[in-house]
């Protein structure tokens, strides 16, 4: 039986805030110390272009904002015990138990686009500005009607997790929010949709419906979704909605062409990459390079786009993986000096810092940089390694 809506399966609910602090373990000094904070003290804003020309604004929280948001995902949103997730939402969910033979089922991109394999016709539907338009309102009613938190402390989560009333990109929590937005009236429009044959998916703001008929008239399908929309105040992107058919232009999904049983990449991209991994191995041919920090970001640039080859099952990823692992990055003795410092900052820290954010940022960035490290100095990495015993992060 296909699951329609976002369910809450666990029966126990959070009904005052000093059973919030214990179910996030924090405390209400830190809970009120968050809320407290100026709006310029809440997130530092940076800009980064989009593909249309256009910028994107992008927060970063404050440590305290932080430490409780991710604290909210990883102990309720993202706890398959909590929150059950339906079969058209993906991106942001965590993967799934398959609930017959308990294998996990991926909730990526990749499995979003493999819903549409077959397909014929697609609609694509953009939401705009879509977490600039989820009003405090509706993160309050997900807190008080899904959750089932009692009033009070939904008020408080409601304004942890936005920013002047409404939800942002950066803050930890937005995508899961975004994700249940629609909690309570995607369902039967999917329901809907499915009688018709069609299939629909949401990648957090993404939203995809597909026919396996040629030149399928979707305006039936667009009229519903764009009610279901407007019931929750979020406007329809129309110069990026549009219909697609197969007569036309090769259809894709996420960037994967679906025409077929399975999601592939799109004509020539294999081509690109196996080009990019050529390019990599003559960089690698020069004296000296393979220890500089521009053919780090190259190689792991490279490494990860020959990753996305084994996540549509194409028969080139082991071939090409196996010339990258012959010419991984190598460390200089710059590295070393870099890594003493790193550990000398860590053991500085640790006693006061080991349970932030950054602190344990620091911790596994040193171990990324002992893994190059070893491959030309494994005495001195086993060194430091044994040094790192003791001063692991406490963050939660």
């Amino acid at each position: 039986m296909v699951q329609l809506n976002p369910k809450k399966v666990s029966t126990g609910s959070i009904s005052s805030i000093e059973n919030l602090c214990s179910a996030l373990s924090v405390s209400l000094q830190e809970i009120y110390g968050a809320l407290s904070l100026s709006d310029e003290e809440k997130y530092t804003v940076s800009q980064t272009p989009k593909s249309d020309g256009s910028v994107r604004l992008v927060y970063n929280p404050h440590y305290l904002l932080r430490k409780i948001q991710r604290r909210i995902n990883k102990r309720i949103f993202s706890r398959l015990s909590i929150v059950q997730w339906p079969d058209h939402l993906f991106g942001s969910v965590p993967n799934q138990r398959d609930q017959k033979n308990q294998s996990m089922i991926n909730k990526d991109y990749v499995s979003c686009a493999a819903k549409h394999c077959g397909a014929k016709s697609l609609l694509k539907v953009d939401v705009k500005d879509f977490f600039d338009n989820i009003h405090k309102d509706i993160v309050l009613d997900i807190f008080e009607n899904f959750m089932k938190f009692d009033r009070e402390t939904s008020e408080l989560l409601a304004e942890i997790c936005c920013f002047k009333s409404h939800v942002i990109q950066g803050a930890l929590t937005s995508s899961y929010l975004a994700s249940l937005c629609l909690y309570d009236v995607e369902g039967a429009v999917v329901e809907r949709l499915m009688r018709k044959g069609l299939v629909y998916t949401r990648l957090v703001d993404d939203i995809t419906v597909s026919s396996k008929i040629s030149n399928y008239d979707f305006s039936y399908s667009l009229d519903i979704v764009r009610a279901m929309l407007t019931s929750k105040d979020l406007p329809l992107n129309i110069a990026k909605t549009r219909s697609i058919y197969v007569s036309s232009e090769p259809l894709t999904v996420h960037g994967l062409r679906v025409a077929f049983p399975e999601p592939r990449l799109p004509s020539g991209e294999v081509s690109r990459i196996r080009a990019a991994v050529k390019n990599i191995e003559n960089l690698a041919s020069e004296r000296g390079y393979r220890t500089t920090h521009a053919y780090r970001h190259d190689f792991n640039r490279c490494m990860g786009r020959v990753n996305k080859l084994v996540r549509v099952g194409h028969n080139r990823y082991e071939s090409l993986l196996g010339r990258l692992k012959k010419i991984f990055p190598l460390p200089s003795k710059k590295d070393i000096e870099r890594a003493n410092a790193m550990l000398e900052r860590l053991m500085r820290d640790c006693s006061t810092k080991r349970s932030t954010y950054w602190y344990a940022k620091r911790y596994y960035k040193l171990q990324e940089r002992l893994i190059v490290l070893k491959r030309s100095f494994p005495a001195t990495t086993k060194e430091i390694r044994k040094s790192l015993k003791g001063l692991q992060p406490d963050y939660d």
